[in-house]
């Protein structure tokens, strides 16, 4: 039986991003809860709140890289300083419009990014990712 995702944390500067890849994470019928926020700090404190149990702990996260005051990189920084029993279970995953190679080859020196991922999100990728890390598959 597959893994249950109980709660997708969304963390990009566009809203429209947001929006639509809400729409997109919510097609799969485990998401239980997807929440968009618009900056890497607005992350951070969610993400602090779900640490003290005020709000649902997120099992999978997708980053943009490039967002003013706390951009993906920064964001990182600072989520690898939070209790590592709390993001262990956690996948984060870098979801950019780089071109820059040098992000890519960032991301995969650093342990706590699980994956790298080019927008727009899809559903294909979106079902690549859930069996790559959930061993799950998405109906059509």
């Amino acid at each position: 039986m597959g893994t249950t995702i109980k709660c997708a944390l969304l963390i990009d500067d566009d809203r429209f991003t947001n929006f639509y890849n809400t729409k997109i994470v919510k097609r799969h019928e485990e998401f239980k809860d997807v929440i968009a926020v618009t900056s890497g700090q607005a992350g951070l404190n969610y993400l602090v709140e779900a640490s003290k149990d005020l709000c649902a702990k997120p099992d999978l996260i997708f980053l943009d890289i490039n967002m003013p005051v706390m951009n993906g990189w920064e964001f990182v920084l600072e989520y690898n300083k939070l209790d590592k029993t709390f993001t262990e279970d956690i996948k984060l995953v870098m979801l950019t419009t780089s071109n820059n190679p040098d992000d890519f080859e960032r991301s995969k020196k650093i342990s706590t990014v699980n994956n790298y991922i080019n927008k727009p999100l899809s559903v294909g990728l979106l079902a690549n990712l859930l069996g790559d890390h959930y061993n799950m598959k998405m109906a059509n």
